[in-house]
């Protein structure tokens, strides 16, 4: 096989999947990493792939897989957390793996978490999913998306979750475009919580969303100074 779940006895029953990969704003990638290090869940596998760029990521001198698996015994929920973007044309393929291991582990409801941009930037989190009675699940926390198109493996998983009947969700964090944007994945982080009743904070998440923001502010004046500048200077020619 091109792609192989490698992972310990996950030894939770019925839990919720929830999955992520690199996209726009990086929302979802920036979401579950904030779980992975709040929460300070447990490592339990790898997908490893033929499909994927042949990278290894570093953290704090330690070499890791680009797709890892990690578990959270207490919150009850497998998470599939990816570093690198999957191309498209291996999205199918990736997908399919993934979803058959949702079924093979009896997983109660499967999470797409990621991003997506509009000109408003309001910071909502919007939701879909695989079937009507599903929306009564999360429409009291989140806005239901009611019409666009989900790209990349994000929706590719949900495509072949219905095609598989396994119940599936989509949250995505609005944001202004291809920047990461801590904020939005903070919002997405939040919509969780209050659809779990779960308690993650996301301090460190705003925090760092306040510190982009006035790096990026910061840019902003120095470049309309340097255009004044500019402007100001007598033309030759």
């Amino acid at each position: 096989m091109e792609t192989e779940i490698i992972v310990e006895d996950v030894a939770l029953e019925q839990p919720i999947l929830i999955t992520s990969f690199p996209g726009i704003g990086l929302v979802g990638t920036i979401a579950t990493t904030h779980f992975i290090i709040e929460l300070k869940l447990e490592n339990i596998g790898v997908i490893e792939s033929a499909l994927i760029p042949p990278i290894a990521t570093l953290f704090d001198g330690i070499v890791l897989p680009p797709i890892r698996i990690y578990k959270s015994k207490e919150l009850n929920f497998i998470l599939v957390h990816s570093d690198v973007p999957i191309p498209p044309q291996f999205s199918y393929d990736i997908s399919k793996v993934i979803v058959d291991w949702a079924i093979k582990i009896n997983a109660r409801r499967l999470y797409s978490l990621a991003g997506v941009a509009t000109f408003e930037d309001k910071k909502r989190v919007f939701g879909a999913a695989t079937k009507k009675e599903l929306l009564g699940e999360i429409d009291k926390y989140v806005e239901i998306f009611k019409s666009g198109t989900i790209s990349g493996i994000a929706g590719c998983i949900l495509n072949e979750c219905v095609a598989r009947k396994v119940p599936a969700i989509v949250l995505l964090g609005e944001t202004a475009g291809f920047n990461p944007d801590p904020r939005a994945a903070a919002n997405v982080v939040e919509a969780m919580n209050r659809i779990f009743n779960w308690k993650v904070s996301t301090e460190r998440l705003i925090q760092e969303a306040e510190f982009i923001e006035a790096q990026m502010q910061m840019l902003a004046d120095q470049a309309r100074a340097h255009e004044i500048k500019k402007e100001e200077l007598p033309m030759f020619g």
